[in-house]
């Protein structure tokens, strides 16, 4: 399963996400949504407003959400 986070600088909840998904071994590609357009454009039509967006497999939310994080292990 591939997992994609669109996270900001600064961002306390992104970090939180990265490192949790990190402490469960799983690996994940890192997106910053102040650099990449098309990635604020996808995350915007997923209906999302805040960050980080985490997008796996079929599933993704918005925010760190540690009880979905440890789904994925």
């Amino acid at each position: 399963m591939t997992i994609t986070v669109y996270s900001k600088p600064a961002c306390v909840q992104c970090t939180a996400t990265t490192r949790a998904l990190e402490a469960r071994g799983l690996n994940y590609e890192l997106i910053d949504l102040t650099q990449d357009d098309s990635a604020m454009e996808l995350v915007t039509q997923l209906g999302y407003r805040q960050a980080p967006v985490v997008i796996a497999g079929e599933a993704h939310w918005a925010g760190f959400r540690p009880d979905l994080i440890g789904s994925l292990s």
